[in-house]
Order: C-alpha cells, then sequence, then structure tokens
C-alpha cells in the first residue's frame, strides 16, 4: 500500500509531476485484461482463506471504500495539503498502473495480505514473477539483486565486482561506515543532478 506523495518523473521525454496513488478497484488483474480475471481465481480452496483475509483487513477496507468515493475535488484538496498553489485546471486524473493483492497462506497466522513484492521463481530459475506491489524506485534494485540470486545461484558470485561498480556499496552496511554513506550520498546527488545546498 501506498500513501499519496509527490513523484517527479520524465514521461515521454517531459517533466511531470504526479501525485497519487489514490485507491482504485478493478477485477482485471492487467490493464488490458478481463473483467473475469478475479472470478477465475476464486475456487473451493480458496473461498476460506479470502473470507478470513476480508474479515481481518476491516479497516484497510474502510479506507479503500472512503479512496473510491474521493470525487477529483477531494483528491485536488489532499494535494493542496502538499502544495497549496495547485491549481485544479493544472491537473488531471491518470490511471497509472494495476496491481493485484497477493494472500499467502502463512503457517503461524493463516492467511495473510503481502503488501511487499514477492518474488517467485520455478525450481530451476528458468522463468520468474513479481507479484504484489511494483517495486519502486526504494525497492527496486534490492528485489532486482535478490531476483538475480534466485534464478542464478551459481553465477551470482561471478558478477560481484560488476555489481560493486554499479552499486559501490553492494555487500556493506551503510550504517556503520558514514565514510562510505557520505560518499554514496555525493555519488548520488552528483548523477541526480540534486541541489544539496
Amino acid at each position: 500500500m501506498s500513501v499519496p506523495h509527490l513523484d517527479a518523473r520524465i514521461i515521454d521525454g517531459e517533466k511531470a509531476i504526479l501525485f497519487g496513488p489514490f485507491a482504485t478497484f478493478s477485477t482485471k488483474f492487467l490493464k488490458e485484461g478481463s473483467y473475469w480475471d478475479l472470478f477465475g481465481t476464486v475456487k473451493y480452496w480458496n473461498i476460506f482463506p479470502l473470507i478470513k483475509v476480508g474479515i481481518k483487513n476491516i479497516d484497510l477496507e474502510k479506507y479503500l471504500i472512503r479512496q473510491l468515493s474521493l470525487s477529483f475535488d477531494d483528491r485536488m484538496s489532499v494535494l493542496k495539503q502538499f502544495y497549496p498553489e495547485a491549481q485544479n485546471a493544472d491537473w488531471k486524473l491518470q490511471e497509472a498502473g494495476q496491481r493485484v493483492q497477493v494472500i499467502q497462506n502463512d503457517p503461524e497466522n493463516g492467511p495473510t495480505l503481502q503488501f511487499g513484492t514477492e518474488i517467485v521463481t520455478s525450481a530451476d530459475g528458468t522463468i520468474s514473477a513479481l507479484l504484489g506491489a511494483s517495486p519502486g524506485a526504494s525497492t527496486a534494485v534490492s528485489i532486482m539483486l535478490r531476483l538475480l540470486y534466485q534464478c542464478f545461484p551459481d553465477r551470482a558470485g561471478d558478477n560481484v565486482d560488476r555489481l560493486k561498480t554499479m552499486i559501490p556499496s553492494y555487500g556493506q552496511q551503510l550504517e556503520d561506515n558514514p565514510e562510505l554513506l557520505a560518499k554514496v550520498r555525493e555519488r548520488t546527488s552528483r548523477i541526480l543532478e540534486l541541489n544539496t545546498q
């Protein structure tokens, strides 16, 4: 789950500011999917877990229903808490993506909602999928590293030098190394052309 926030993006070569996400609902699993996608996943053996997850997450369901009922003006009011000068005419609603909520059977707690990104791979590592929340900038790299190690465990060690070139802090704890942390921040700010003054 993500709460509304401002996000700078470059879309089709043009700079843009996005604000969101706000919750939506669809029975499709893909933006171009079928409205029957959700119903095709309901089986006799998963009806109880669906009901149990629904009962355990009533507060979340209330939040999502409130989100679904927001008008354009309501959404603009939320934006104006972040950016008071925002004008309605300068903003438009845009469907940003589609998520499918994953329910996992936890051995200790039973059926639970998964809020992260779940990596699913075949036993031989030849095919994989990312399920759940879309990996954002804050998690994409760590997810891809986990995927590399899950799909190519025999070759992952061969690429450590290459990974260290791309990720100078690879394999090190930044919280234990203030000097490395300063270098990483300086490099990131320089590459992203951030003004840190």
